[in-house]
């Protein structure tokens, strides 16, 4: 049963080189370097859109009795728990398989997980399926970003990466706006369902956008059709396994993962709860509430956008000043965002503006794009996903603490729950500042050859 299922995945064999003319070979390579592009923008865009749906519901599905902030926060947990061994264990499987039939698989069996939720009202099931989509959430960003490093070259793949990072972004607005409004007019169960029902269409899409390398198409690969210096021959000649394995021993792979860690805590303590904030302290709707949150991913599409931008033409493709940059935006805006009192909705709005733009850009470089460059093309999975381990396991220890401090520091206030957060933005801003500490200590590692 295993083998059926890692051949049904793994990459194709190399095909024979097309006897394409200059103009042929540019106009096959555009049209297909384009189409993977999209569907691997868009279509992580709608892994969150399934894995975010929960972050909506958690104020209606506590007023219903169904669920407590303890228990939301279990259920938050185990999905990045699942989710963070999953990004290593696909982000090592994603180097050798075939993008298009894995990410699609993983899309569609997350969404059909969100549909099976709105079916249920016991924790023990919503604990078990969320797990479960916590493991297929994890066959999105590695196979991502190892179709970029297929597609595109060293020297352009930061500013493409930094593009396609504003796929979260965009499922985070659909997710915050979208949903919010479902939610709020159909009930947290229509919820679910509206979230499933947009990921199966998109995995359907991604069948017919997405494509296995260009050497299984007859083409050349990315380095030679770019005229960039091939691989070392006697690397190549090494076992992926090994070269992996090695990435992993970087120390600077360790101290980003942790730098991640620490931005994810802060990063996720917003998408997880901002919502169930901004109604419990500034007293929001939940449209209202959706609304203002969803300002932080619109925005941060220019955040994510211009990261690799920013980092390769202002800087040089240096990323720790951009990193330092973008460190210091996050850190402030967190601030303004917590501390500015109850009734300033446009201080509110830009605060979470900004943090969506400075997050995106920040996870782009702690989260993927420094630790690749650092290492090389062929690994690029496994250190995607080496680094998703400690990002979401950061993101699952966060549902864990927040869930725990919201639910110890509540109180009952006319036979109504209310919480206070000052304990949980202690924790959030705080992994802000550390995360920002610890990424300026790589500032000198220099990258590993091809």
């Amino acid at each position: 049963m295993f083998s059926m299922i890692t051949n049904f995945f793994k990459t194709g064999p190399d095909a024979p080189r097309l006897n394409l003319s200059n103009a042929e070979l540019r106009k096959r390579f555009t049209f297909r370097r384009w189409s993977v592009f999209i569907g691997i923008t868009i279509g992580y865009g709608f892994f969150y859109v399934t894995r975010l749906s929960l972050s909506v519901v958690k104020k209606p599905m506590m007023e219903a009795g169904i669920v407590d902030a303890a228990q939301l926060g279990k259920i938050g947990a185990i999905l990045m728990a699942t989710y963070a061994f999953g990004k290593f264990f696909n982000g090592v499987l994603a180097d050798r398989c075939n993008i298009r039939k894995f990410m699609s698989a993983g899309l569609l069996i997350s969404a059909l997980i969100n549909l099976a939720m709105g079916f249920s009202s016991l924790f023990w099931v919503f604990f078990i399926l969320w797990g479960m989509n916590g493991w297929f959430q994890a066959m999105g960003a590695a196979p991502s970003v190892v179709s970029l490093s297929q597609w595109y070259s060293k020297k352009e793949r930061g500013t493409w990466y930094g593009i396609w990072y504003v796929s979260h972004s965009i499922g985070e607005g659909i997710t915050f706006i979208c949903t919010s409004v479902v939610v709020s007019y159909f009930g947290w169960r229509y919820g679910f369902g509206a979230s499933g029902t947009l990921g199966v269409l998109m995995a359907i899409a991604l069948v017919f956008m997405l494509s296995d390398r260009p050497e299984t198409q007859g083409l050349p690969n990315i380095a030679e059709y770019k005229n960039e210096p091939m691989p070392d021959p006697a690397t190549a000649s090494e076992s992926l396994l090994k070269q992996q394995l090695q990435a992993m021993k970087y120390p600077a792979v360790w101290v980003l993962g942790l730098a991640s860690a620490l931005t994810y805590v802060a990063r996720y303590g917003i998408n997880s709860w901002g919502i169930l904030y901004l109604q419990e302290v500034k007293h929001y709707s939940l449209v209202e509430a959706g609304a203002i949150l969803g300002m932080s991913p619109i925005v941060g599409i220019a955040g994510g956008a211009l990261s690799g931008i920013i980092s390769d033409k202002v800087f040089n493709s240096n990323r720790h000043k951009a990193t330092l940059l973008y460190g210091l935006l996050q850190v402030s805006a967190l601030a303004v965002f917590f501390y500015a009192p109850p009734g300033h909705k446009w201080l509110d709005v830009l605060s979470i503006s900004v943090f969506g733009f400075a997050v995106s850009g920040t996870v782009a470089f702690l989260g993927g794009l420094t630790a690749i460059d650092l290492t090389p093309r062929r690994v690029t999975g496994a250190v995607m996903g080496f680094i998703g381990l400690f990002s979401y396991m950061g993101a699952s220890t966060q549902e864990l603490i927040s869930g725990y401090l919201l639910e110890k520091n509540k109180i009952i206030c006319d036979g109504q729950c209310v919480y206070n957060f000052d304990a949980a933005i202690y924790f959030w801003l705080g992994s802000a500042v550390l995360s920002l500490i610890l990424a300026m200590t790589v500032w000198k590692v220099k990258p590993r050859a091809d």
